[in-house]
């Protein structure tokens, strides 16, 4: 039996929500293939089709000022409400590649509409991988022809495989929610491991559902449930040029899912817990990653507060200090510190596991040995609580390792 999807004490899963293994809700095909961009013939090159006329969705892209070519072309020459059709591609992001990394992306939404039997305005296209690298475009349409042959309704793991880069595990997960107005799917599928940072992440996660939805209803979901996941995680404080969310709801399960009703609700907690989940697995991956560590952050003022969050989840003396198991309370109150300039005397606490060890500007006593047990856990939980309240903020992160600095010392080659 393969392991449990919500498997973080972080992320429980909700009562109405149930893991299955039975491929992608109603509506959807999808296959993945080796077009020869990644050597040692790893799949590299996904196709997923929405066959309903009726399906919806809603994207969310990067905000780098360096956008790869398929975002350009997704955001500018694509109906991202009404997809039909996501081409992806890993070992290659068709970035900093300038007008022909365009017409490259265009040509490969063109064939991937006409093997998905849609209007190419109909298609978003997505990459991952080396930048700066012009995209084989022969090998993609070609490709592109052995998928049509490829395309069936349990193809979302070879999918998910096809977008894999530096990731040590496919990320894709199928549940089934229970609505008051009837059962309906939720499925996804999603890469990323390193170049992650808050606003959102560097990654690339298509989402699928048969419950019908409106548009607008699309867009509501999807902009909370990014903001509270992959707005929410940190490997190295580093954006990309690709970062690409899509939901899609094709509505085959003739489940109407009205707008500010029970089912609108129980549908966004699943969806909710499915991303904050993944989330956590990138986080996880994170490239050579040991352990994870989740930050909350208090306080009067929202700013403040977030900019202290980012700040100590992208600390490398804090992330090495997680990777060792070292509860060096220390290496975070001088991340904070130097978050907040000229704020001296600054009066804040920390808890590690629970556990305060430092509390309105000075160290207090506390079980050593029972914290060094605490911090040797998978998951460690810190809590830091500025001046005054109102305001909360999270950031999942993950550790620092050696492995890190050899897979990107050596990405390229």
């Amino acid at each position: 039996m393969s392991a449990a999807f919500f498997s973080s004490r972080w992320v429980p899963r909700p009562g109405h929500v149930h893991e299955d293994e039975g491929g992608l809700p109603r509506g959807f095909r999808a296959a993945g293939v080796a077009a020869g961009v990644k050597p040692g013939g790893a799949k590299d090159l996904g196709l997923l089709v929405a066959d309903a006329l009726e399906t919806v969705s809603a994207a969310r892209f990067t905000r780098s000022g360096v956008l790869a070519a398929p975002v350009i072309v997704s955001r500018e020459h694509a109906d991202v409400t009404h997809l039909h059709a996501i081409v992806a591609n890993s070992g290659n992001a068709n970035a900093a590649t300038g007008r022909q990394g365009v017409d490259d992306a265009l040509a490969t939404q063109a064939k991937a509409a006409e093997v998905a039997g849609v209007e190419q305005i109909h298609v978003a296209v997505a990459s991952t991988g080396v930048i700066g690298v012009p995209l084989p475009l022969d090998r993609l349409l070609s490709g592109l022809e052995r998928v049509r042959g490829e395309l069936r309704t349990d193809g979302d793991r070879d999918f998910a495989e096809a977008i894999r880069t530096t990731d040590r595990f496919v990320k894709r997960a199928s549940l089934v929610v229970e609505l008051p107005s009837g059962d309906v799917r939720l499925s996804a599928q999603c890469k990323g491991a390193g170049m992650i940072q808050p606003n959102f992440a560097t990654m690339l996660c298509f989402v699928q559902t048969d419950a019908a939805l409106e548009q607008e209803t699309a867009e509501l979901l999807l902009g909370v449930t990014v903001k509270r996941s992959f707005d929410r995680i940190s490997v190295d404080g580093q954006l990309s040029t690709n970062d690409t969310v899509v939901l899609m709801a094709s509505g085959a399960s003739g489940v109407k899912v009205e707008p500010l009703s029970e089912d609108e609700l129980r549908l966004g907690e699943a969806l909710d817990a499915l991303l904050r989940q993944l989330a956590l697995q990138i986080v996880a991956d994170g490239e050579g990653s040991k352990r994870i560590g989740r930050l909350v952050v208090s306080g009067e003022e929202p700013g403040a507060i977030e900019h202290v969050a980012r700040a100590v989840a992208n600390s490398p003396l804090v992330k090495t200090a997680l990777h060792g198991g070292d509860p060096n309370w220390g290496r975070i109150a001088q991340a904070v510190g130097a978050a907040l300039l000229d704020t001296a005397p600054l009066h804040f606490d920390i808890a590690i596991e629970g556990v305060t060890v430092f509390a309105d500007g000075s160290a207090l006593r506390f079980d050593a040995a029972a914290l060094d047990r605490a911090v040797l856990r998978d998951e460690v939980e810190y809590v830091i609580a500025l001046p005054g309240e109102g305001a909360e903020t999270e950031v999942f992160f993950s550790d620092l390792s050696h492995e890190y600095v050899t897979i990107n010392a050596e990405y390229t080659t």
